[in-house]
């Protein structure tokens, strides 16, 4: 039948079996391209949903197992030579392992995916682990059908061996900040947009949070770039968890003699004053307060006025603005702030070597 077609078209027989074959492979990914628009629409139409997860895993089935299904036809349904047969049956077999190998790691990524969504935290994780998802799976599935295909692995793990020791050691510290970057993404100690202040003195504003390295912007706008290894190791202050609201205590001195009870009302007055006349940043609740603390110092009576700023970089306006207030409020009820003074008490050696003549022995 096969010489027969060949030779009414005048052509070989092994150019007729690639176009029998090739036909069946053109209408497999037609129908399969058809079937996947279909599936892709209802994948759409169900987003944000477990819907989603299943069209979105229901629409890669049909191009493959379409194109498995045209080549399983044709080793059938013709009579190919040999060596076509041969080449076939393994195509077959690598298709096959690549397929039973593709799923399994989809549903792993799109579980990732949809976890991602309800967990925002996690989301950033998502996409390098899907990335590692995919790159184990492929890696299986070619070991799977090298060897298979009769292809000796022996001195391509030796060399990989060798050599995956070397990279390692040469990129110990890359990939300790990548594992790093991966641990901050998942546990969100800092996030973009948060300002933080590290262990090692560096502070800023977080621009992002990349694989390799965090980025900060300072306040006079630089940006200073920390490694995550050293970032995961750090102690972090974050000043805008767990909320941007903070505390600002203003430490305030008065002279020895004054009336602290006095004291306290006029900062008091100063601070709800400065809240009634609107400074940026300074909030009307929770209320300031004074304390008479630390106390008692070598040349004042010292107090702390506290008050709430709406963020870190509130405190500097705030504070300028109370402190001004605060001077001018002091000269108007006569307190005086004080400065360090030192009392010296000399002996009579002292004062005679002072006064020009020496001390009788």
């Amino acid at each position: 039948m096969v010489q027969e077609l060949a030779q009414t078209f005048h052509v070989t027989p092994g150019v007729l079996y690639t176009i029998a074959v090739a036909a069946l492979l053109v209408c497999a990914l037609v129908v399969g391209f058809v079937l996947n628009r279909i599936l892709h629409h209802w994948t759409k139409k169900f987003r944000d949903t477990w819907g989603e997860i299943v069209f979105a895993l229901l629409e890669s089935l049909p191009l493959p197992l379409l194109v498995l299904a045209a080549l399983y036809a044709g080793l059938e349904l013709l009579t190919l030579p040999l060596k076509y047969e041969r080449i076939g049956t393994k195509l077959i077999f690598a298709l096959l392992v690549l397929i039973l190998f593709y799923f399994p790691a989809k549903v792993m990524i799109l579980f990732l995916r949809r976890l991602g969504q309800r967990k925002p935290g996690l989301e950033q994780v998502a996409q390098p682990a899907a990335f590692l998802i995919r790159a184990l799976f492929a890696i299986l599935a070619v070991i799977i059908v090298l060897e298979n295909l009769g292809v000796s692995l022996t001195a391509i793990w030796t060399t990989l061996g060798i050599g995956s020791v070397a990279v390692a050691l040469a990129l110990q510290e890359t990939l300790s900040n990548f594992f790093a970057g991966l641990y901050i993404l998942a546990d969100r100690p800092v996030s973009a947009g948060d300002y933080i202040k590290l262990d090692g003195g560096q502070e800023g504003f977080v621009v992002r949070v990349g694989w390799r390295s965090t980025v900060l912007r300072t306040l006079p706008n630089n940006h200073v770039i920390v490694p995550n290894g050293t970032l995961a190791k750090a102690v972090i202050t974050n000043y805008s968890l767990p909320e941007p609201r903070m505390a600002y205590v203003m430490p305030v001195s008065a002279s020895y003699g004054t009336d602290p009870q006095r004291v306290e009302k006029v900062l008091l007055d100063v601070a709800q004053e400065a809240i009634r006349d609107g400074v940026e940043g300074l909030l009307a609740e929770p209320a300031p307060f004074v304390r008479f603390i630390p106390g008692f110092g070598d040349s004042s009576l010292d107090f702390s006025l506290i008050v709430q700023v709406r963020q870190f970089t509130d405190q500097y306006l705030v504070q300028s603005e109370l402190r001004k207030r605060i001077v001018v409020r002091f000269e108007e009820e006569g307190i005086d702030m004080p400065f360090p003074t030192r009392a010296l008490v000399l002996d009579e050696s002292a004062r005679k070597l002072l006064g020009g003549t020496e001390p009788k022995p």
